[in-house]
C-alpha cells in the first residue's frame, strides 16, 4: 500500500479532541466535573496494575506514562501515554478490569473520572457512551494500522539485506 494511503487511514482513526468528546448537557457537565480527581504520580510510579479492578477513566494532562501487559507468559510494552490521552477506555466501558499495567515514565498528573460518575453521566446522557465507545474503536484501529506499518517496514528492510550463504 502506498505511503499516502497509509496516511489517509491513519488521519481517518485519528484521536478527537477531548472537549468534542467530553461535549454533555451542563447537569451532566457538572456531575462530572465535580467528581473529577486529579493523580499527580512520580517517575516509576504504578498508577495501576494489569487485572487490577478500574476506578474509571483515566485523562493524562501532563508527563508520560507507559502501558505494559503479559500476555500468553511474555512482557509486551504498549504505546506510551501522553498528553490528551484517554487510559483504560476498554476498562472503563467494559469489565472493569485494567488490561494493562501504567507506570510514570517521567513525573506527570491523571484526571480520573470515577466509574460511578461514569455510569450516572452514562444514563443522564447515553451518546457520551456512545462518543467513549467510538473513540476506543479509533483507537484499536490505531493500534491495528501502527502494527502493520511496523511488520511492513521490517519486511522491507529484510528484503533489502543480501542473501545468507
Amino acid at each position: 500500500m502506498e505511503p499516502e494511503a497509509w496516511s489517509g487511514r491513519m488521519d481517518a482513526v485519528a484521536a478527537h479532541p477531548v472537549a468534542e468528546l467530553l461535549d454533555c448537557p451542563p447537569e451532566t457537565g457538572s456531575l462530572l466535573a465535580g467528581a473529577a480527581q486529579c493523580l499527580s504520580f512520580d517517575c516509576g510510579e504504578v498508577v495501576f496494575h494489569q487485572d487490577d479492578g478500574c476506578k474509571g477513566l483515566y485523562l493524562v494532562l501532563s508527563g508520560q506514562f507507559v502501558r505494559k501487559a503479559e500476555r500468553l507468559n511474555a512482557r509486551v510494552t504498549l504505546e506510551r501515554a501522553r498528553a490528551g490521552d484517554f487510559v483504560e477506555l476498554a476498562a472503563a466501558l467494559g469489565n472493569s478490569r485494567h488490561t494493562f499495567t501504567l507506570r510514570a515514565l517521567t513525573p506527570g498528573t491523571l484526571m480520573l473520572l470515577p466509574a460511578d460518575a461514569l455510569r450516572q453521566a452514562f444514563e443522564s446522557y447515553p451518546a457520551l457512551r456512545m462518543r467513549l465507545l467510538e473513540e476506543q474503536a479509533r483507537e484499536v484501529c490505531r493500534a491495528y494500522l501502527t502494527c502493520r506499518i511496523g511488520l511492513r517496514v521490517r519486511t522491507r528492510r529484510r528484503s533489502h539485506e543480501p542473501p545468507a550463504n
